[in-house]
């Protein structure tokens, strides 16, 4: 009987708790929708190639292959451009004296690494025996004229060459690598935001928040303490999971490591801010960690760890309102590309305008706690 008791009160004070009862009944739909609409669009691999004095044979061969576009390029110094300025994946120059191709790569996607090179491949084995075909034709031709009984003969062709060449990493680099950066500034913001999350609700719970709002100080001071204190442990915190990812997995850095720091620690002062934010909307614990896959999950499908090139424009839509998105591109500029933070004006603007957008809404939520 006691125990009926005790489940009826459970469950009166669920049904009260709307809040909870939406985020256990809501949050899991709106997973498993986003999770509908990353894995069922189009996720087909798309590479885009610039060309030097290449036979117009060969870049039809190339344009035939799905995901594969050709842009011709008047000289190898107007090919590289593009690929420096990242609008082609790789350059195809030819050299006739010698019937080779040389491939320079921007191998910042294995992906699209892999799908050039079985182009290329597909493209010079078609051509290869198309000629071979075309010579055997003739000379079969000849043969019949001068001696009708002769056997016909065969033609050898010598195949052309290749040399791969790389901007970033080398013939073994793989997808990890593409999404290292990223994945970098995800657990940065992952813990960040859990500590300083449930760090600041058991304050509220344990009524030492409520004590301090009952003081004459302000709640931007309010604030900005807990950001200051909170800060400090993130800059740590920041400091060694990017040195830990850098050394222990021996990423390639092409920047510079310091400037790595630095975007992960506006971006760690982003997820701290936002954590602050989400505890003062849970009114326990058992929302707060409901909050958790609510914030995480859509940073996971739509900041680009998942790739999102191939996918529907309005999907790309989505990761624009969200930090990690900024930050991955970011940090992958600087260790794939060695840009430095004065070439990153727009992520590192976005990620300050995060954190004062959040910096205000905290101010304003903590207003519902103070008494007096």
């Amino acid at each position: 009987m006691r125990t009926l008791t005790i489940a009826q009160r459970v469950l009166r004070e669920l049904w009260r708790d709307k809040r909870t009862l939406a985020l256990m009944f809501l949050v899991p739909i709106l997973i498993m929708w986003l999770m509908n609409v990353m894995f069922s669009a189009n996720s087909t691999t798309t590479a885009t190639v610039a060309t030097v004095n290449v036979s117009s044979t060969i870049q039809r061969n190339l344009n035939r292959v799905d995901g594969v576009t050709v842009r011709p390029q008047p000289s190898r110094q107007a090919a590289d451009h593009q690929l420096v300025s990242h609008r082609v994946d790789a350059v195809i120059s030819y050299r006739p004296s010698n019937n080779h191709y040389r491939v320079t790569y921007a191998n910042t996607d294995a992906g699209k690494t892999t799908l050039i090179k079985q182009a290329l491949h597909a493209a010079l084995t078609k051509q290869t025996i198309d000629k071979l075909a075309g010579a055997n034709q003739q000379l079969a031709a000849i043969v019949r004229i001068v001696n009708p009984t002769a056997p016909l003969p065969t033609h050898a062709t010598k195949a052309p060459t290749t040399s791969d060449h790389y901007q970033y990493g080398d013939a073994d680099t793989n997808f990890f690598a593409k999404i290292v950066p990223i994945l970098m500034g995800f657990f940065v913001f992952f813990f960040v935001f859990l500590i300083s999350g449930m760090a600041l609700l058991n304050e509220r719970t344990s009524g030492t928040l409520d004590r301090l709002l009952a003081t004459p100080v302000r709640r931007s001071e309010i604030v900005g303490g807990y950001m200051l204190g909170y800060g400090l442990i993130s800059i740590i915190q920041s400091t060694v999971i990017v040195l830990a990812t850098v050394w222990l997995l021996k990423v390639e850095v092409v920047g510079s490591i310091f400037n790595i720091i630095v975007v992960c620690v506006l971006f760690a002062l982003v997820a701290l801010a936002f954590g602050i934010l989400m505890s003062t909307l849970a009114n326990s614990e058992f929302q707060m960690m409901q909050f958790i896959p609510l914030v995480v999950v859509p940073q996971v499908f739509f900041s680009g760890i998942i790739p999102l090139d191939s996918m529907a424009h309005w999907v790309r839509y989505i990761g624009m309102v969200l930090p990690l998105t900024y930050t991955g591109d970011a940090l992958t500029k600087i260790v794939m590309e060695g840009q430095g933070l004065t070439d990153l004006g727009g992520d590192l603007r976005a990620l300050l305008i995060f954190l004062v957008v959040l910096l205000v809404l905290n101010i304003i939520g903590l207003r519902r706690y103070r008494k007096v």
